[in-house]
């Protein structure tokens, strides 16, 4: 069922302005994203954000992808403390919402369906909830971040001091992340560093490319099995930069299966997975968590 709200506003008032004001339990990247696709109009039609009120304007709001509740899905659970949770995320989910408005299930809306009894000073801080729905307002939980299409090991947190003191090893790289990779052709070496500076592509802003101005990104490869197209090849990234694995072989020429956006060739799903994680947990104890290889990696090489 469609919810649907009118209200009169202060003349002069820019429209964003007036909604947050009107709907302070939504962030303004919510509402800005209603305006944008057309959720909000203006005496029956649809407006910019910057446009301003005028005396006898009557204001529309449809809050139907507020209302609409998100899917709750399962996610393998690998490890499991009072501190942290260890799941072995599907290739497809997201890691969180990327800031706007969104009904789509998420690690971290997953995170706040199964801890949702932590409280904000002492686990998961809940998002504002709307009627079966809600506004994913913070990353609450989530200490790293994997690509949608990446599958394989992630640590979150549940509680702040967790979620603090994971961050800041892989702040600092004392977490060790080992991925494996199906990627197109023959390395030149078996064993090697990849050191190359990534930066975001200006042509096309989603994308990241080697660049002398970007920032420095090291990966060390090691290659575990060929085939007469394809090889298997264990990645440990010693940097975090966003894409660094996908756009390190591009650069060496030899793309990862399936990914299309880096020049792979076009397959089921990106054939790039999380293997193991090392890090210390807050009782401070050394673990390393690991994440079976998916099947169709075995079937593809």
């Amino acid at each position: 069922m469609i919810e649907e709200q009118t209200g009169e506003f202060k003349v002069g008032e820019r429209l964003d302005k007036a909604l947050s004001l009107m709907y302070p339990q939504y962030s303004r990247s919510a509402l800005e994203k209603l305006i944008l696709d057309g959720y909000v109009s203006v005496n029956g039609t649809s407006k910019r954000s910057s446009y301003k009120i005028k005396s006898g304007d009557e204001v529309n709001v449809d809050l139907t992808l507020f209302t609409n509740p998100i899917e709750q899905i399962d996610i393998p659970i690998i490890y499991e403390d009072d501190d942290v949770v260890v799941i072995d995320k599907p290739t497809g989910v997201l890691s969180h919402a990327k800031g706007t408005l969104h009904n789509e299930p998420t690690v971290a809306t997953w995170l706040k369906t199964n801890y949702a009894t932590f409280s904000p000073s002492t686990g998961i801080i809940p998002a504002t909830e709307v009627e079966g729905g809600f506004w994913e307002s913070n990353r609450a939980g989530i200490v790293h971040r994997l690509d949608r299409i990446t599958s394989g090991v992630m640590i979150c947190a549940k509680n702040e001091v967790a979620q603090v003191h994971l961050q800041k090893q892989f702040a600092d790289r004392k977490a060790k992340k080992t991925y494996i990779a199906l990627i197109s052709g023959h390395l030149d070496e078996p064993n090697g560093t990849i050191d190359v500076p990534i930066e975001r592509n200006p042509k096309e802003p989603a994308t990241f490319r080697p660049g002398v101005n970007g920032k420095s990104a090291q990966t060390e490869f090691s290659v575990l099995k060929t085939s007469s197209k394809n090889s298997l090849v264990e990645l440990r990234p010693f940097t975090g930069r966003t894409h660094q694995l996908r756009v390190h072989l591009q650069y060496m020429k030899h793309p990862i299966i399936g990914d299309v956006l880096y020049g792979g060739i076009p397959a089921g799903r990106l054939f790039l997975h999380a293997r193991s994680l090392e890090i210390t947990l807050p009782s401070k104890q050394r673990m390393t968590f690991e994440s079976p290889l998916p099947e169709e990696f075995k079937k593809s090489l």
